[in-house]
């Protein structure tokens, strides 16, 4: 079965010309690697132009979007499909559900709160989808840099800080998936916490 990556970015473009570039980009490299999109099904901006680029290239895109955001013509009319949901929590959970991998291109705060959300998430294995931060110029390094200091101050384990990538290459990415799906991680949440309980 084809793998998928969600991808959190902007509904904006950004002032720079660069950051759509980049989309595209990254559009072209999923199709190109057999991977499919998933993401929050908008027509505008970084989403847009991630969306088109994996159709263009004859890849699948799969749009998650609250009914509101659709009354608001914001949704993408070509996608392979798109679910209409209620919330945007239930939006972030059905992505988390229907991908593999999860990635970060810039974006406001909503994309730094749902990557952050996949990140924790991962963290206490409550999603088995590693977490990519695409960091462009530079965009992520303040969040890359207060992670780190998590760790150094202890807020934050080595190994779970580890288990982040930020990068801006498309071949540390590819690494960083082809050594997930050569090991993958399955965490079983629910038989750790019973297991703990009994220990008590």
């Amino acid at each position: 079965m084809k793998k998928k990556i969600a991808v959190y970015c902007g509904a904006n473009s950004g002032f720079d010309e660069k950051y759509i570039a980049k989309a595209k980009e990254l559009g072209q490299w999923m199709v190109k690697h057999d991977f499919s999109l998933v993401y929050g099904g908008g027509k505008l901006g970084l989403m847009g132009a991630v969306a088109n680029a994996v159709l263009d290239a004859g890849g699948e895109a799969y749009g998650v979007m609250p009914g509101f955001l659709v009354n608001q013509e914001q949704a993408h009319p070509g996608l392979t499909k798109l679910e209409v949901v209620d919330t945007m929590p239930i939006r972030k959970a059905k992505m988390l559900e229907l991908a593999d991998f999860c990635l970060a291109l810039p974006g406001g705060p909503g994309t730094v709160e749902e990557i952050s959300e996949a990140f924790s998430l991962y963290r206490v294995g409550q999603s088995n989808n590693p977490v990519v931060m695409f960091n462009q110029d530079g965009y992520y390094t303040g969040i890359q840099k207060q992670y780190d200091l998590m760790v150094e101050q202890g807020f934050l384990s080595k190994s779970d800080r580890n288990s982040l990538l930020f990068t801006d290459s498309f071949v540390e990415l590819e690494d960083f998936i082809n050594e997930h799906l050569a090991h993958p991680r399955v965490f079983d949440f629910k038989n750790v916490m019973i297991d703990s309980q009994k220990n008590k």
